[in-house]
């Protein structure tokens, strides 16, 4: 998810949003500190160490939780809603996908080979009992793990899903800045 909220700072940066009242909202710490894990979870495998990768739909189900905390605060129920219905759809996606191959996910690497985030004895080390190679005989492969960002091979459906992440970190973002110049403009 590390490319999503680099994605929302762009953005943000782009309608000219301030990221200092989003780094002095407490709201935000519990999100990013389970991005934080996330991240290290998924760079562990760089090491050589596939001992989270068994708790990595843990993790990740953790991280989306951690959102209710500003979603509650500063009352992002239209965006949270939004952003669930993208989780909806891509989680009926991957499932979708899963369930053509047998209740596994067939993964397409290719530049994670070069990164060295994929190697060749991966997927016999890794116990997932979710993600397999994928080859010829794999069906639905359009919706299958191919999108390869060199640290983490993704689906359509995970792409959905990391819509909810930019969608609450931009509504956050915009309604602290929000908050922010009502609070300079009551003092002046």
């Amino acid at each position: 998810m590390i490319i999503t909220i680099c994605a929302v700072f762009v953005i943000a940066k782009i309608r000219h949003l301030s990221f200092r009242p989003f780094f002095l909202s407490w709201t935000v710490y519990p999100a990013l500190l389970a991005q934080i894990v996330l991240i290290f979870a998924q760079f562990s495998v760089f090491w050589n160490y596939y001992g989270l990768i068994p708790y990595a739909s843990i993790i990740k189900s953790a991280c989306l939780f951690t959102f209710i905390i500003p979603i509650i605060y500063y009352r992002l129920y239209k965006p949270a809603l939004i952003g669930s219905g993208f989780i909806v759809v891509g989680t009926a996606l991957n499932k979708l996908v899963m369930n053509a191959n047998g209740g596994k996910m067939p993964v397409f690497p290719s530049l994670s080979y070069l990164t060295g985030y994929v190697k060749s004895d991966t997927f016999v080390n890794v116990q997932d009992n979710i993600h397999i190679l994928g080859n010829s005989s794999s069906k639905l492969t359009i919706l299958s793990d191919y999108i390869d960002v060199g640290f983490s091979i993704l689906s359509p459906g995970d792409i959905m899903i990391h819509f909810f992440v930019f969608i609450i970190f931009y509504h956050v973002i915009k309604t602290v800045n929000h908050i922010d110049k009502e609070q300079i403009l009551e003092r002046c």
